[in-house]
């Protein structure tokens, strides 16, 4: 039987109930595979954090997380590892095609993956469908979404985080997954892990000035991108369900790629 990569889960959290929580969920995820979690709690960015639970980890793939996630995949553990065995960095949502500072400036049919939010206080979880052309994996990536990133320790060593220019906590992901692939790395998107986020993004004035920073910091690839090409509208298809169960019972690839050829069509009038 091959030996199991073992897996470290690098998480800035300062807030010690959505840690532990988040703690929790992962150690029942990864118990099957050797693992260990660190927890960063006075990082003073993401890039900053990230970059010193990579001088810590211990394994063979690294996972950086939020911790306002919740993973409802038994299977997350074997999924990771087979596919890092060929891939280099995975995400969740991402995008084929980066023209902007946004993940999903390109808009369709450039978007890839599926999350689900549950916003504070709500009563119901949003499941937001960006696009399931390909399953359960979406290759040729360009840049991935944050909220939940695993690379192998090759990759994630080699890149690192630009703590330098995004001190802060807005586009160190998409810097961090545009570099690998602009280094030759192979990244892809999950589709068939559902995974719920707390968090719907934050792009008010601080994300537009790292916005820039990216922007300048890779101008050559970037700067020519008229304003016309960048998608302004609703980059994926929504729907709400009551619970847990019936997004679970939703997260079907028929269901997903119908979703996403209603998506095609109301984007392409």
């Amino acid at each position: 039987m091959p030996t199991r990569p073992s897996i470290s889960v690098i998480i800035c959290s300062i807030e010690p109930l959505k840690f532990a929580r988040t703690w929790m969920a992962y150690t029942q995820l990864l118990r099957d595979y050797p693992h260990e979690i660190i927890g960063i709690h006075d990082a003073s960015s993401l890039a900053e954090g990230y970059n010193r639970g990579i001088a810590q980890a211990k394994g063979d793939l690294l996972v950086f997380s939020h911790d306002d996630i919740l993973i409802l995949d038994p299977c997350f553990a074997d999924k990771l590892a087979a596919r890092l065995a060929r891939l280099d960095m995975l995400g969740y949502v991402g995008t084929d095609r980066l023209i902007t500072a946004t993940w999903f400036g390109a808009g369709q049919p450039h978007l890839h993956g599926v999350v689900a939010h549950a916003k504070p206080g709500a009563k119901t979880l949003a499941l937001n469908v960006y696009g399931v052309r390909h399953w359960p994996v979406a290759e040729n990536i360009q840049a991935i979404d944050g909220f939940c990133m695993a690379a192998t320790r090759a990759c994630a060593e080699a890149i690192g985080f630009d703590a330098q220019t995004f001190d802060g906590f807005h586009l160190y992901d998409l810097d961090f997954s545009y570099s690998a692939y602009l280094a030759g790395y192979r990244l892809g998107v999950c589709c068939d892990t559902p995974i719920i986020h707390e968090s719907a993004g934050n792009f008010g004035h601080t994300h537009l000035t790292y916005a820039e920073r990216f922007v300048l910091k890779h101008v050559e690839r970037l700067g020519h991108t008229p304003p016309e090409a960048i998608h302004g509208g609703s980059p994926g298809r929504g729907a709400v369900f009551a619970d847990h169960q019936a997004l679970l019972a939703a997260w079907q690839p028929d269901l997903l790629k119908r979703a996403t050829l209603a998506l095609q069509r109301v984007t392409a009038r």
